[in-house]
């Protein structure tokens, strides 16, 4: 049974397309967008021959593709597309803003026009690193410490303005940093699935700085729950939501986990310290009191589910 229309921006990326799945086994009907800079078609390929799921090739920047995204029985629009590059952001810093704030700005007028409920997704990037020892929780003082992490809550600030001032029902979704399954695996990759994918090449993994930061790690389906949910939820309504497994594990340790037999781990010089976050880890307990979520996937079992996916991938399967 089709459960309504949902339009999804940046549809085709890493976390897009869990989130497109999420909705196809709700049983929507999702409308994707994704300029494919960052996204693939083939992570979509499995949704294909779906007659529910529809991808349109096209920039959130451009306000007459925004416009034909939304229409008045669009239920709901998911707004993942965006820059996601900490280092791009250094060498860069327009493009970011272009496509974080002026892109996320289109959205909200579209949503605006429509009258259609937001799910505005942002990064744990903005929060202020220090102190964060027992968890960053959503009162936590935000401190952005790269262009991309200040266009990000640019980008929050502008929605909270629709939020007050239109009454436009918008959710803040910040989830930490979340692997799996066609995340890339290069530079622009995460670190669970750089490491592992080293690993299966036999390649060393290399660890920026001395290693001791330390990442709280959320599995994409968890991740992808978590966005749907709070999308969703009317008492999640004008509210911050962070999502992560409130545990967080050392690069120096991350890489024991994933290292196997004869994989070599070296320290390298950081290519950004400046910017680098020597402490993440969630306090996601607002999200499980008030939308009712926890992640189901320990990093262990992810590891083991990113692992069993890259080899069919390195197999060509």
């Amino acid at each position: 049974m089709t459960r309504g229309t949902v339009a999804v921006t940046g549809a085709a990326g890493f976390i897009g397309r869990w989130v497109v799945k999420e909705l196809l086994d709700r049983g929507y009907v999702v409308h994707g967008l994704d300029n494919l800079s960052n996204g693939s078609r083939r992570n979509v390929e499995e949704f294909s021959t779906s007659d529910q799921f529809t991808l349109e090739i096209g920039d959130i920047c451009d306000e007459e593709v925004v416009d034909d995204l939304l229409h008045e029985d669009t239920d709901a629009c998911i707004h993942l597309a965006a820059e996601i590059d900490v280092q791009e952001s250094l060498d860069d810093p327009q493009s970011h803003f272009d496509a974080n704030v002026v892109g996320t700005q289109n959205i909200l007028e579209a949503c605006r026009r429509t009258d259609t409920r937001l799910g505005l997704v942002g990064t744990c990037m903005v929060y202020d690193m220090v102190d964060s020892g027992d968890g960053i929780d959503e009162s936590h003082p935000v401190k952005p410490a790269s262009p991309y992490a200040g266009s990000k809550i640019g980008a929050e600030n502008v929605a909270e303005g629709y939020y007050h001032g239109y009454d436009l029902p918008i959710t803040f979704l910040r989830p930490f940093n979340t692997y799996g399954p066609y995340q890339k695996t290069g530079m622009a990759g995460g670190v669970v699935s750089i490491f592992t994918n080293r690993d299966l090449q036999g390649e060393s993994l290399k660890i920026f700085g001395d290693g001791t930061q330390t990442r709280d790690l959320l599995y994409a389906t968890d991740c992808a729950r978590f966005i749907v949910d709070g999308t969703f939820s009317d008492d999640a309504v004008g509210e911050v939501f962070n999502a992560g497994t409130g545990t967080d594990i050392s690069i120096n340790d991350l890489a024991e986990l994933i290292a196997t037999d004869g994989t070599d781990i070296r320290h390298v010089e950081h290519h950004h310290p400046q910017s680098e976050v020597q402490k993440l880890r969630c306090d996601p307990s607002k999200a499980n009191e008030l939308l009712d979520w926890e992640p189901d996937v320990s990093l262990e079992e992810g590891v083991d589910h990113l692992r069993d996916w890259l080899r069919t991938q390195n197999r060509g399967d």
